[in-house]
């Protein structure tokens, strides 16, 4: 299979779409099995990519807001 290579994604929302296409062919169940291997693996790949986005992107709003993730209750009674 052609499509699959091992270049990164440019950007979430593309590594998401090229996900989504190879979740799609798998589930035809018309590849070959080795074209099913490659995917498979280039499957686990953009989960990777996707699954390190996310956490930057996570760590990024933590430092954004973080006064608001602190626990409820803290320093409550001295707010008034």
């Amino acid at each position: 299979m052609e499509s699959i290579n091992a270049n990164q994604p440019a950007s979430f929302e593309e590594a998401m779409a090229e996900l989504g296409q190879l979740v799609a062919q798998l589930e035809a169940g018309e590849m070959p099995l080795e074209a099913s291997i490659a995917a498979y693996k280039r499957g686990t790949e953009l989960v990777r990519y996707c699954t390190a986005q996310l956490e930057k992107v996570e760590n990024q709003v933590k430092v954004l807001d973080e006064e608001m993730l602190k626990p409820f209750g803290i320093d409550a009674a001295g707010a008034e």
